[in-house]
């Protein structure tokens, strides 16, 4: 059972970062509808994804010891 993933590939985080911005948007004016939040978490996932995979790829790059 070794199902873990980092806390960016969850939806579930992303889900409730953008209900956070879209409440303070809302505080300020903003209104964004239901659909466009589903989107901004499509995003923001697949965002993330790259950003781990660029992590990743700089780490190798910048590391010290050598693969075999």
């Amino acid at each position: 059972m070794n199902d873990l993933k980092n806390w960016y590939m969850s939806k579930t985080v992303w889900g409730g970062v953008v209900a956070i911005l879209a409440s303070c948007g809302n505080l300020l004016g903003l209104d964004i509808a239901p659909e466009d939040q589903s989107g901004l978490v499509d995003g923001l996932t697949a965002l993330a994804a790259a950003a781990g995979g660029l992590v990743a790829i700089w780490g190798r790059i910048s590391a010290r010891t050598r693969l075999r």
